[in-house]
C-alpha cells in the first residue's frame, strides 16, 4: 500500500501547499521518511522556478510538466518500466487482445535504442523483412535517441491503413535500412505450423514441428491439440520453435511446460524486494500424460519473457535440447498500478528464475548447442513463413539451404534416437 500512498501524497505537496513551500526553508531530514518529503518538496520548488521563468509558457502546465516527470522517473529504473497517460494505458489493455491495428513489431529498449524483439508473423513488418535486433533510429524522421518506449509505441501504432516510415540499423551487418509499411490489423495465432517434417530430411524416424508464436490463453490447449495431432501420424520426436516468441502470458507459458513436465514440477520463480513478490509457479497438478519423447527447442536473440521461461524450465529440468543463440534476456516482472486520473505506472517489481536459479533478465538462455544464422538466412526464413503457396519440396529445400539451425536440431534428435535403438537389445539381454 505504501507506493500506491504516495501519488496522492505528491499530489497535494504540488497543488495543495505550494505557497507555504517557499514561504519556509526546508529543514534537513531528521529520518528516512522525512528526507523522501524533503525531495518532493525540492521537486515542487523546481516545478514552481520552472512555471514562472521558462520561455515558453505553453510548456508549463502542471499536467504537461508532471507528465514528462513520471515519464523520466520510470524510464530511468529500467527499460521495461513506464508511465502511461490514461490513452497510453487504454492503448496497453487493447494489445492484450488477440487482434489489434498496428505493423506487428514487438519493441523494446536495448542500448537507449528501442529495438526489435521480433516481428510477427503475417505482419507488415514481417513482410518487409524486419529482423529480432534491428534498432530503430528514426520514426517517421522522429530520432529516437531520446524517446522512451511508450512515446516509441505511440508513433508506431494507429489506425490500420496509415503509413509509417521506419530507419533501422541491423547490428549484425551494420546497414542501415529505410522502410515504409502500412499499417494493418494484426490477428494473433499462437500456434502453427504444426507437421511432421518430410522423410528427406529426417530420415526413417518421424519427427514432429509446432511453432509457437506467441502465449496468449488458448496457446497450451492449441499445442495440446497439435501434439495429439503428431502422435496420431506417428510422432517419435518433436522440435518446439521458439524462435522470435516475444512471450506473452505468463501462465500460458507455465501450461505449455505442462505438456512436456511431471504434475506440480516447479518451472519458473519470481524474488523481489517484498514478500509478496516471491512466486514459485508449478505445472498443473493434473495432466495429461504422454511418452516421453525426445524434444528439441529452438530459440534465438527474438526469443523473450515467456519463452525464455519455458526454455529455461526445459533446459534446467533436461526435458529438452536448445539449439539456436541465446534468447533476449527479457526476464523481469512487471506490474500495473492505475492511477485516479486513469493514468498508470508500470514497474519492475522481480525477477524470473529458473528452476536452477538462473536470472534471465540481462542473461537470457543460453543454448546447448549455440548455431548462428546470416541475416540473409533470417529473411528466407521469413519469406517462407509469409508465404502461404510455398511447395513442400520448396520448403525442404529452404530448410536444407538457409535453416541451420533446424539441420542441427535434426541431427541432434537423429543421434539420440540412434542411440536409443542401439542401448535397448543390451538392456533386454541384461534383464534376461
Amino acid at each position: 500500500m505504501r507506493r500506491v500512498v504516495i501519488i496522492p501524497l505528491l499530489a497535494c505537496v504540488l497543488f495543495g501547499a505550494i505557497p507555504g513551500v517557499f514561504a519556509q526553508e526546508v529543514q534537513p531530514p531528521k529520518t528516512e521518511e522525512d528526507n523522501g518529503y524533503s525531495q518532493i518538496a525540492i521537486f515542487a520548488k523546481a516545478l514552481e522556478l520552472i512555471r514562472q521563468d521558462y520561455v515558453d509558457e505553453n510548456k508549463t502546465s502542471y499536467h504537461d510538466l508532471v507528465t514528462a516527470a513520471m515519464k523520466g522517473m520510470l524510464s530511468s529504473l529500467d527499460p521495461h518500466s513506464q508511465f502511461m497517460d490514461p490513452n497510453d494505458f487504454r492503448d496497453m489493455q487493447d494489445d492484450t487482445r488477440s487482434r489489434f491495428n498496428g505493423l506487428g513489431i514487438e519493441v523494446s529498449m536495448k542500448n537507449g535504442l528501442p529495438t526489435v524483439v521480433t516481428a510477427m508473423e503475417d505482419t507488415p513488418a514481417a513482410k518487409a523483412g524486419i529482423l529480432s535486433g534491428d534498432q530503430i533510429l528514426r520514426i517517421n524522421g522522429m530520432s529516437t535517441e531520446r524517446m522512451d518506449l511508450q512515446d516509441a509505441i505511440n508513433v508506431l501504432r494507429g489506425p490500420a491503413g496509415a503509413k509509417v516510415s521506419l530507419t533501422l540499423l541491423r547490428p549484425s551487418t551494420k546497414e542501415i535500412k529505410e522502410y515504409t509499411l502500412q499499417r494493418a490489423e494484426i490477428k494473433i495465432q499462437s500456434v502453427k505450423g504444426e507437421r511432421l517434417l518430410p522423410p528427406e530430411l529426417t530420415g526413417p524416424f518421424r519427427i514432429g514441428y509446432i511453432r509457437l508464436i506467441q502465449f496468449n490463453e488458448p496457446t497450451a490447449e492449441e499445442l495440446s491439440k497439435a501434439i495429439d495431432d503428431l502422435q496420431k501420424q506417428g510422432m517419435q520426436a518433436l522440435i518446439l520453435d521458439l524462435r522470435n516468441n516475444p512471450g506473452g502470458l505468463l501462465n500460458s507459458a507455465v501450461d505449455v511446460c505442462g505438456q512436456f513436465l511431471p504434475p506440480n514440477t516447479k518451472v519458473v520463480s519470481t524474488q523481489g524486494r517484498v514478500p509478496s513478490q516471491q512466486h514459485d509457479y508449478s505445472t498443473s497438478a493434473v495432466s495429461k500424460p504422454r511418452p516421453n519423447f525426445p524434444m528439441v527447442l529452438l530459440i534465438n536473440e527474438g526469443s523473450a519473457s515467456g519463452a525464455e521461461i519455458v526454455a529455461g524450465a526445459l533446459k534446467d529440468l533436461r526435458r529438452a535440447v536448445l539449439v539456436g543463440e541465446t534468447t533476449f534476456g527479457k526476464g523481469s516482472v512487471q506490474n500495473v498500478l492505475q492511477l485516479p486520473d486513469g493514468s498508470a505506472v508500470r514497474f519492475t517489481t522481480a525477477k524470473y528464475y529458473t528452476p536452477s536459479r538462473q536470472v534471465i533478465q540481462g542473461n537470457g538462455v543460453t543454448p546447448n548447442i549455440r548455431v548462428g544464422m546470416t541475416a540473409e538466412q533470417e529473411r528466407a526464413l521469413y519469406a517462407l513463413r509469409n508465404t502461404g503457396n510455398v511447395k513442400p519440396d520448396d520448403e525442404t529445400n529452404i530448410i536444407k539451404t538457409k535453416d541451420p539451425q533446424m539441420l542441427r536440431a535434426i541431427d541432434a534428435l537423429k543421434g539420440v534416437m540412434i542411440y536409443a535403438q542401439q542401448s535397448a537389445p543390451k538392456a533386454e539381454a541384461v534383464k534376461k
